[in-house]
């Protein structure tokens, strides 16, 4: 077993149980003695916010959402009153896991797949108990598996092993993020916390998709990225491989293609946060050359103190 501060590789997809039950119990414990205590407070979620039940109306005070006026109280006070929501006492997290062939990909020594299932255990971890529940939609490109919604340290195990162990589309396949969200769209669900895990690589032809999500759910995109997604290495000629379709590009990377790569692949995902931004969302960025413990916490410390929480 890896000692905890390490990550399990899942690259494979075909650990034995032993070791995949290993492996995600050295990501529990890690997860819980690194970020228990740090990131939990009491019904607090990974994004605060307002709960969805809706309670008393108080006085309007500069900062607070106009989404949340109380016009009926406004118009018999005459001052501006905003309704104050109430917290969910259970908090229901459902996962759209892109487990395309795109993240089988790592130029150290972990995956961003490694990383994705890391991601998606931190917030099974920090969002469990009190009968909260988590459910996963896994999409790999030409199939999509869905996970019900339950509670309980042992559906959570399960859940995990599922998105580890999924197996990659055929060669030749594309990811395809929308059919995901789709199948989380539909049926509707009660609103709790939406997140979407994938690298993002590739045209953005879910924005639609993922606006209908965010306008029912609190929405999280956990984006897992490579060093090699967003620059070039000076290495000259070189052949480029696609992961998805094994397609074959021979290129001589000078610092003219490494300058207009690393611009569009900055632009790429200025859009991709935009997106989530428009959607009432943020998104939680994991490299595999960074401490992926760490970021979340920056993350998470970023997020509360935005939202005014202490």
């Amino acid at each position: 077993m890896p000692a905890a501060d390490e990550l399990p590789s899942f690259a494979d997809g075909r650990l034995d149980d032993p070791q995949l039950t290993a492996a995600l119990r050295t990501l529990e414990l890690t997860v819980r003695r690194k970020l228990d205590g740090v990131l939990q407070g009491e019904h607090l979620g990974l994004i605060p916010g307002p709960g969805s039940e809706p309670g008393e109306a108080r006085p309007y005070q500069p900062g607070d959402d106009i989404r949340r006026m109380e016009w009926s109280v406004t118009a018999r006070t005459t001052a501006p009153h905003v309704r104050q929501m109430i917290a969910d006492r259970e908090l229901e997290t459902w996962f759209v896991v892109d487990a395309s062939a795109s993240l089988d990909f790592g130029s150290g020594t972990r995956t961003k797949r490694d990383l994705a299932v890391a991601g998606t255990a931190a917030i099974v971890y920090l969002t469990s108990g009190g009968g909260n529940r988590h459910g996963a939609v896994i999409v790999t490109g030409d199939t999509t598996a869905r996970i019900p919604a339950r509670a309980g340290r042992a559906h959570d195990r399960a859940l995990l092993k599922a998105i580890a162990t999924t197996h990659r589309s055929a060669p030749g396949v594309r990811g395809d993020l929308n059919p995901g969200l789709e199948a989380l769209r539909r049926p509707q669900r009660r609103r709790g916390l939406a997140v979407v895990v994938s690298d993002f690589l590739g045209p953005l032809d879910w924005v639609r998709s993922l606006r209908a999500i965010g306008a029912h759910h609190d929405l999280l995109g956990l984006e897992v990225l490579d060093p090699r997604d967003v620059e070039l290495p000076a290495v000259g000629p070189a052949t480029l491989a696609d992961a998805e379709t094994g397609e074959l590009v021979d290129v001589d990377i000078t610092e003219r293609l490494r300058e207009d790569f690393s611009a569009a692949a900055h632009a790429h995902r200025e859009q991709v946060h935009r997106a989530f931004r428009s959607c009432g969302g943020s998104v939680l960025t994991l490299r595999t050359d960074s401490d992926w413990i760490a970021d979340t916490v920056r993350f998470v410390g970023r997020r509360r103190r935005a939202a005014g929480v202490r």
